[in-house]
């Protein structure tokens, strides 16, 4: 799949799961809501409440992954067999392989995504996470050892993208410690954003230059130049969040205003419900009613 669809597919879907999850990361940092459960899913209870609680990134990452995995195998007109039949035997295809155990794990992660949130009796955040972080240090092994043949333009793009890939595997590794940091999540929504687009950036310069001539690896101008559209990507992207931020600020202040009040309480509701807040609220309640009881009883008599 080193060709121009194999870079620009992996590359658009990462786009839109970056805006999807930029768009759901700041509704949850203006309505101060709760990331892993949103106010509007619990509150949802008209006709098509169903369709709320699907868990929609997970169905999109297997119909992707089975895509790519399909495209693929038809990528290799005479079959992407293991081995040769010949002594000694040889592996083929290391690169189609490894394409296809990265687009494995997508699939795998999209699968344990749909079970924890629609089949599991209680979700399960730390499997979930835990699917996608094992997916991440996967892909960052498999890059690490697909840029070995590399060289010049390619190693360089490559490169970045392994420097990318690195970052948000630190970062979904803290999230498994803490999962609501508002911090963590942006940093990681950027991060998507920005493989997204540097591998849509890398099929072009790749395989279809803009100019319509082959970039040089002899030409350190060349390399330089990725660099410094690596560095665009990140203002772009940077730029686009924050763009998405004040749109969906200026829509929740203006257009909604009742939901910010509710998304705080329910907010307010999931974090204290199964911390010791709530429980602490729950026995100075109890502790008041023993307190009145006997007062109650005293009243009585003297009646």
């Amino acid at each position: 799949m080193g060709d121009f669809i194999g870079h620009i597919s992996p590359g658009l879907f990462l786009v839109f799961y970056g805006l999807y999850q930029a768009i759901t990361v700041s509704r949850a940092v203006i309505l101060n809501d709760s990331l892993l459960y949103p106010s509007y899913l619990s509150k949802n209870k008209g006709k098509w409440a169903r369709l709320w609680l699907i868990a929609h990134a997970g169905w999109l990452k297997i119909v992707i992954g089975s895509l790519l995995i399909v495209y693929e195998i038809n990528c290799v007109e005479e079959g992407l067999t293991f081995m040769t039949k010949g002594m000694p035997p040889r592996f083929m295809y290391p690169k189609e392989w490894q394409h296809l155990t990265m687009f494995i794990l997508l699939v795998l992660d999209g699968c344990v995504e749909v079970v924890s949130k629609n089949m599991l009796r209680q979700r399960c955040v730390v499997l979930e996470r835990g699917a996608t972080v094992l997916g991440v240090y996967v892909l960052l092994l498999l890059l690490v050892s697909h840029v070995k043949e590399s060289s010049g333009v390619e190693l360089q793009v490559h490169s970045l993208l392994i420097l990318v890939v690195f970052l948000l595997m630190l970062v979904m590794t803290a999230e498994l410690w803490a999962p609501e940091m508002f911090h963590l999540w942006v940093i990681e929504t950027f991060l998507f954003l920005i493989m997204g687009s540097w591998l849509i950036q890398a099929a072009f310069i790749l395989f279809r230059p803009v100019s319509g001539f082959p970039w040089e690896d002899d030409d350190i101008s060349d390399i330089m130049f990725v660099t410094t559209f690596f560095c665009w990507h990140v203002m772009i992207n940077a730029l686009c969040m924050l763009g998405i931020y004040g749109i969906s600020s200026f829509w929740y202040h203006c257009y909604s205003p009742s939901l910010r009040l509710m998304g705080s309480k329910e907010a307010l509701y999931h974090k204290s419900s199964s911390g010791t807040f709530y429980k602490l609220l729950q026995e100075a309640e109890q502790q008041d009613k023993d307190d009145q009881a006997p007062l109650l009883s005293k009243s009585c008599d003297r009646a």
